[in-house]
């Protein structure tokens, strides 16, 4: 009998994936009030953010790797306190290298968190692979969005200090997931064992997953050169105010979301590289609408572009351990951290895209990204799990 998502414990999981990523999004909040308060230069500010983005995504496949060959179930909690409390402390750290430390850490803690919660959230996701991989996705999704959100009144109120109560939804989180894991341990039964060997057995498709993780790194170019730019845009092309400019930021980190919520099911039923394809086909013409739009269009053009960039997070990490399915630690690790974690040097060369020829040539040049994406999804093979309904792959 085919079993769908057990919805507890994916609840469980997208809610640790959650209060991970919360720290993830803190340190861009942090950021200009280190700046303003602890003097820092707008150098040693970017050093933090890279610092944290490396740290979080260039050694989650280490982690994925020692996770697939023995199973480390209490990197899930002790990784979302780590995150919390590293975070946490970079408010009292009493100057720029203990600063530093602090951001590290967290993002160790982040890296820690992702593979093996998301070995788990394929084990408890049954036959809806796709499906409860973005309930799972949209948790981080949800928690990176809501980062500044939380981060930003906190220090407002109790000045940097005020990041000391990070570490409380990170503490609370981490205990309930060591209350859960001997019940997400019985999604790992002698079955789950064998089949772990089985899938090791498996054949290992090595070529379709380097193409696929190109297009993840396509889509993080994309991804980060929004989230960097796209209130500098409203601001000096479109004349909005700073308010403005970051809610239609903030409209598009939760169409994302919701995207998430929308692309997993429909990826269970056509096909995880239909709605790859058909995600990356999307983007460009929406990226040049949104060129052409006024503030508020540009918003309605802008919310559909987070659904169509963020919306297949949870379907390629699915596409992913589909491809190597004796490494499904690994895969994880490689599509949740490392490309994405690539993707984030790109918002440095679209920067200087913009420095030398304007917001409006970069965005242009941005919508071409997506076409060499869509010539890789095209290219990848259909996943041996995918319903054979989509078998026009």
């Amino acid at each position: 009998m085919e079993k769908g998502v057990d919805k507890r414990a994916m609840a469980v999981l997208s809610a640790g994936h959650l209060f991970t990523d919360v720290n993830q999004g803190a340190v861009a909040a942090l950021v200009p009030f280190l700046v303003a308060e602890r003097g820092l230069s707008l150098t040693a500010a970017g050093l933090l953010v890279l610092a944290a983005t490396l740290s979080s995504s260039i050694v989650q496949p280490l982690f994925g790797y020692f996770s697939d060959r023995t199973p480390l179930t209490a990197l899930m909690p002790l990784g979302v306190i780590l995150g919390g409390v590293g975070i946490a402390l970079v408010g009292v750290a009493p100057n720029y290298p203990l600063i530093l430390l602090c951001t590290i850490l967290s993002g160790v803690g982040v890296a820690a968190f992702h593979p093996e919660s998301a070995r788990f959230a394929n084990y408890v996701s049954g036959t809806g692979r796709a499906r409860g991989m973005s309930f799972f996705s949209v948790g981080g999704n949800t928690g990176f969005a809501l980062g500044p959100v939380i981060t930003t009144p906190l220090v407002l109120y109790f000045g940097l200090p005020g990041s000391l109560f990070l570490a409380i939804p990170a503490l609370l989180m981490g205990f309930v997931l060591f209350s859960e894991l001997s019940r997400l341990l019985t999604f790992r039964p002698e079955a789950a064992e064998a089949a772990g060997k089985g899938a090791a057995e498996e054949p290992e498709h090595w070529g379709p997953f380097a193409r696929m993780v190109l297009v993840v790194t396509i889509r993080s170019f994309v991804y980060f050169a929004l989230v960097t730019f796209v209130a500098q845009y409203y601001i000096e092309v479109l004349g909005s105010s700073p308010a403005f400019a970051n809610a239609a930021l903030s409209v598009m980190l939760f169409a994302g979301a919701l995207g998430t919520l929308t692309m997993g099911p429909l990826a269970d039923r056509v096909g995880r590289r239909a709605v790859l394809a058909g995600a990356m086909f999307l983007l460009s013409p929406l990226l040049y609408a949104f060129t052409l739009s006024g503030p508020l269009p540009g918003m309605v053009f802008l919310a559909l572009v987070g659904a169509a960039t963020i919306g297949t997070f949870g379907v390629t990490v699915v596409m992913g351990q589909e491809y190597l399915p004796g490494r499904i630690g690994v895969a994880a690790g490689v599509t949740l951290g490392l490309s994405i974690g690539i993707g984030g040097v790109g918002a440095p060369i679209f920067g200087a895209v913009a420095d030398s020829f304007g917001l409006p040539t970069m965005m242009l040049v941005l919508a071409t990204l997506p076409l060499v994406g869509l010539a890789l999804a095209l290219s990848l093979p259909r996943g041996p799990k995918e319903p054979a309904r989509s078998g026009a792959y």
